[in-house]
């Protein structure tokens, strides 16, 4: 049974992160946003109106560079110090202090590039030539330069910058404080709920009636904030489509893809072929389950079950980096250095404690190692989470070190591309060290219900029903609930035919994700999956030149587009065969796992 959640106070000190590493007091941090707000006045007076040489854009930027250095960690702290514990008022006040500072900071230096974009641009072609560090960072501006406003409007625009992030922030703050889930019966037991329960543990329950309940009663409670929640999210699309029409851009997709370099037929490519190819194979997945668990019908509430439940090793915390160490070998001894430090070095939150946030992310501030949330709860395939959490600090940890803090991000396309692999890393080691049947269903049946069911199916499908807001918002329009409600339906119920039942309470799934606030965010975790797939053959196939590549493609970091980055891998985006031989390949798993629980029933 599910056990109510311990406060912050009462969690192991090993199983938390260490911010230390960050800030050893609270002094430190307070005190270097007092250096960062004098820093910040240093560099206007001394270089607002004078950048008219490209050695004096090149000192601009060196010094820019230097005050963001430092900028970052004090955010990171004050967004993770948050992360871990949402109802800490002190943690609240220190982001709040944090978001009033930057927005502050951010108004004061947006002069920086609005006198850039207006210097020819023979001086900045003379400053990438002195300074081939800044070319990526100069490049974009001058892509930029057309929808750079006059320079009061982009310092005012800036002085907003905490207001125009409000939206998301009342988002977490309505789902993470402000909904309180009631336990719920079955049969005359109660059981206690929450987002971090449900999430971890109640839609993955095997017993039907108790799951079905559970996912009634989070509805239910999700239900009563669905307008409030909804008018949040049609603040901030309405703000990305006046900032889009300010720019003057034809559309609010084509600002939102403007920094992840591609073009829209590569969104759209995404998008239409996975719910048109990969829909086929994940019917007869549903039905899998379904005839598994001797369902009467499938419904929506069902499809989180695994395969065989009764195949669900339990694993811990040590147990865990022994899996990881083995399957993420292939990297190289750098590659393991980073993971093992992860771990003896406290890099990792795996606590589950009340005011945690859900799910699972990795940042990585630059000029220190990266942190990782995850709640912890033993299940095998949390070490497919933990893997895919290590895929971006080895990302960023390669980056970090090889770029410049301009160059070492790359476009959002490509972001979950790093991640996905070592998830893909992890299932070929395990499939490649076992024969037993009921083992190798147990490792597809991951990689299936996990890795592309999660990047696949659910984050696409928010992509799908993203597409269908950003289209309205597009013609004029604004959403409310009802609408958010219908589109979510229909998307569900186009994807999955008449395979699943969309149950009342599947529409409300908009109001579970924060991905939403977060631009053209859902569908590039199918297109770093598709990347990370070919990559993943590669590495099976041609073994360490395929490796060397690939580390190569991390250390790039932000220097090239997504289509350069996958091509020194070996894979070509611009056409559609790495989609669809990626589809084809969950659909020759899926029937791998119909074959397999056939040999073992019978």
């Amino acid at each position: 049974m599910v056990q109510k959640l311990p406060n912050r106070d009462q969690v192991s000190l090993e199983e938390t992160w260490n911010l230390k590493d960050l800030f050893i007091t609270e002094d430190d941090f307070s005190n270097t946003l007092v250096e960062i707000e004098e820093d910040v006045q240093v560099f206007c007076e001394k270089f607002k109106g004078t950048i008219t040489t490209s050695s004096k854009i090149v000192e601009a930027l060196i010094d820019y560079m230097s005050l963001y250095e430092k900028i970052v960690p004090a955010g990171t702290y004050a967004s993770l110090s948050l992360s871990t514990d949402q109802t800490n008022s002190e943690a609240q006040m220190r982001a709040s202090k944090f978001g009033s500072l930057s927005a502050k900071i951010s108004s004061k230096l947006a002069f920086l590039n609005s006198e850039l974009v207006e210097l020819p641009d023979k001086l900045i072609v003379d400053a990438i030539k002195t300074a081939p560090a800044f070319q990526h960072y100069l490049e974009t501006l001058l892509k930029k330069k057309k929808h750079q406003l006059h320079p009061e409007v982009e310092k005012t625009l800036a002085a907003y910058s905490a207001s125009f992030n409000a939206p998301y922030k009342l988002y977490d703050t309505t789902k993470m404080l402000d909904i309180s889930f009631d336990n719920f019966e079955v049969d005359g037991k109660s059981y206690p709920l929450s987002y971090v329960s449900f999430e971890n543990d109640w839609e993955a329950e095997t017993d039907p009636a108790i799951r079905r309940a559970a996912f009634n009663a989070f509805s239910k409670k999700l239900k009563e904030y669905q307008h409030t929640t909804a008018k949040t999210y049609d603040m901030h699309i309405q703000m990305e489509k006046t900032t889009a029409d300010i720019r003057g851009y034809d559309s609010v997709f084509d600002y939102l893809l403007f920094n992840q370099e591609v073009d829209r037929s590569l969104y759209n490519r995404q998008i239409d072929l996975i719910m048109k190819e990969l829909a086929p194979h994940m019917r007869k997945y549903a039905k899998l389950l379904q005839k598994a668990h001797g369902l009467d019908k499938m419904t929506f509430a069902d499809l989180k079950i695994s395969l065989d439940p009764t195949y669900e090793p339990k694993i811990s915390i040590e147990e865990s980096k022994k899996y990881i160490d083995d399957a993420l070998a292939v990297m190289g001894k750098e590659y393991i250095q980073m993971v093992d430090r992860a771990y003896k070095e406290r890099w990792i939150d795996f606590a589950q404690n009340a005011g945690k946030s859900t799910g699972a992310f990795c940042s990585s501030p630059y000029g220190n190692h990266p942190y990782i949330l995850i709640s912890w709860s033993a299940r095998m395939n949390e070490v497919f989470v933990l893997a895919h959490e290590l895929g971006h600090a080895g990302h960023f940890y390669h980056a970090n070190k090889e770029q410049t803090i301009f160059n070492a991000r790359p476009s959002l396309y490509f972001i979950e591309a790093p991640s996905t692999m070592n998830e893909m890393l992890v299932a070929n080691h395990l499939l490649k060290n076992s024969d037993d049947p009921k083992f190798k269903r147990w490792v597809i049946s991951s990689i299936v219900a996990r890795t592309y069911y999660h990047n696949f199916v659910t984050h696409l499908l928010e992509a799908a029903y993203q597409r269908k807001v950003y289209d309205r918002v597009d013609q004029g329009l604004n959403v409310n609930a009802q609408i958010l409600n219908e589109y979510k339906r229909s998307v569900l119920e186009e994807f999955w035919g008449d395979a699943v039942e969309i149950t009342e309470g599947a529409e409300l799934t908009w109001m579970r994700q924060p991905h939403y606030y977060m631009g053209l965010y859902p569908y590039t975790y199918s297109a770093g999956l598709t990347i990370s797939t070919q990559v993943s053959k590669r590495i099976l196939n041609d073994g360490q030149v395929a490796v060397d590549e690939w580390i190569d493609v991390l250390k790039a970091g932000g220097t090239k587009t997504p289509v350069e980055l996958a091509k020194m891998a070996g894979v070509d985006i611009t056409t559609e065969k790495p989609l669809q031989d990626t589809i084809a390949y969950i659909g020759t798993l899926i029937d791998e796992l119909i074959n397999l629980t056939d040999e073992i029933e019978n």
